[in-house]
């Protein structure tokens, strides 16, 4: 995802986004480890809860994508959706062809069990139905992602063309659409939530592209309060520590809930949990993100040392660790290291950091740089043009 160019007071790296697009990527690898490797929390509860590193990456692309086109909205520029999607496109699929090719090439040696039809990675549609273990199955969120951005910058060229009363209208359907959202979640869950998951609740309910797409609104909300409301805007980015203390009680309570009742043993998942569950969790990232935002805050100030580096590979660090993980633990067995043996995380950890790192450089920047040559910008003057240094990254 790439985001339009700040003004000049604006920091060229936000140091907090970093920090939270670092976060996910270790959340999401914590959790994939423990599925694919050790078969147990390596790293704790980030190992149980680490999935939620998708939510959080989720909440992240509703803000950047908005964001560039609101700002390009609020300059005056005119959309080219061609150019728009063009842009993504150079940013989404040389990685993404180039992991899938691998699976299809060695879908045994990467990923296990067949991956689902080309066609459906193809179309970004493969995570409607998933099941669940099928090689390349962690694309199921990129494919959710892609869907959003088919809709989000008509809807907002929409929104821009009404001029009357956009703002209202534009916080309403946020509200209605997660609240149709939850009650969808709820009428899935009501079906499949104490079943078989890998053939009721993944498919069909974790999977589902309209179960999570309201992810994403947090974010747009962030946008739509910053470019719409620039008064309530200024006031709040004043109080950072404030929004910190509130964005971090906020997050700590829906992980500590779903720690401990999105799964209940012997039972299934939990209903709460499913249906406003995931609402609630997107939410309180949201407010983590509008945290990271403020310019004189700690999360702004503060430059994790590392987090700079797994923010700009983050994109292919998803697409590569689950299949560099999976390739390497039969090896590292027959060696002698034990899945759970510290050995074993340090090796892969290297590898999967190695691995995102090559993609990074031999792939993703060489075709970020020319699509910052091709098409500098989707929008029409007077909108100025992407800046290599907002380039936001994507998950899977």
């Amino acid at each position: 995802m790439s985001s339009s160019a700040l003004p000049a007071s604006v920091p060229s790296r936000l140091h907090g986004l970093d920090a939270l697009r670092a976060a996910a990527i270790l959340l999401v690898f914590a959790y994939h480890y423990q599925a694919f490797v050790s078969g147990r929390p390596t790293f704790g509860w980030l190992s149980q809860i680490g999935w939620a590193g998708v939510d959080l990456f989720f909440v992240l692309s509703g803000y950047l994508i908005a964001h560039q086109l609101m700002s390009g909205f609020q300059r005056g520029g005119q959309l080219s959706l061609p150019r728009f999607y063009g842009r993504r496109l150079l940013r989404t699929l040389p990685n993404f062809y180039v992991v899938l090719a691998l699976y299809w090439l060695f879908p045994q040696v990467l990923g296990g069990r067949e991956p689902p039809p080309l066609w459906r990675f193809l179309t970004f549609t493969q995570n409607i139905e998933l099941t669940p273990g099928t090689a390349f199955s962690h694309a199921w969120s990129l494919c959710v992602e892609e869907q959003f951005y088919l809709v989000l910058p008509a809807a907002l060229m929409l929104g821009s063309a009404l001029k009357r009363h956009r703002r209202a209208l534009a916080w309403s359907l946020i509200g209605v659409l997660t609240l149709a959202a939850i009650a969808w979640r709820d009428h899935l869950w009501r079906l499949y939530g104490t079943q078989d998951p890998t053939t009721g609740y993944y498919p069909h309910l974790y999977y589902g592209s309209l179960s999570r797409l309201d992810e994403f609104l947090p974010g747009v909300a962030i946008a739509l309060l910053k470019q719409g409301h620039p008064a309530a805007w200024t006031a709040l980015m004043q109080r950072a520590k404030t929004l910190l203390a509130v964005a971090c009680a906020a997050c700590l309570g829906m992980l500590t809930l779903m720690l401990h009742f999105y799964y209940i043993d012997d039972y299934g998942y939990g209903h709460a949990m499913s249906s406003w569950g995931y609402s609630a969790l997107a939410w309180s990232f949201g407010a983590l993100v509008l945290a990271a935002l403020a310019p004189r805050g700690p999360m702004a100030r503060v430059n994790l040392p590392g987090a700079n580096a797994l923010a700009r590979w983050s994109y292919a660090l998803y697409l590569t660790h689950k299949p560099i993980a999976y390739a390497l633990v039969k090896p590292l067995v027959a060696l002698g290291l034990a899945r759970t043996s510290g050995w074993t995380a340090a090796i892969i950890a290297a590898a999967c950091l190695l691995g995102g790192w090559l993609l990074y450089r031999l792939v993703e920047r060489p075709f970020l740089d020319l699509r910052d040559r091709w098409i500098p910008s989707q929008f029409d003057a007077p909108a100025r043009a992407t800046t290599t240094a907002q380039r936001s990254p994507q998950h899977a």
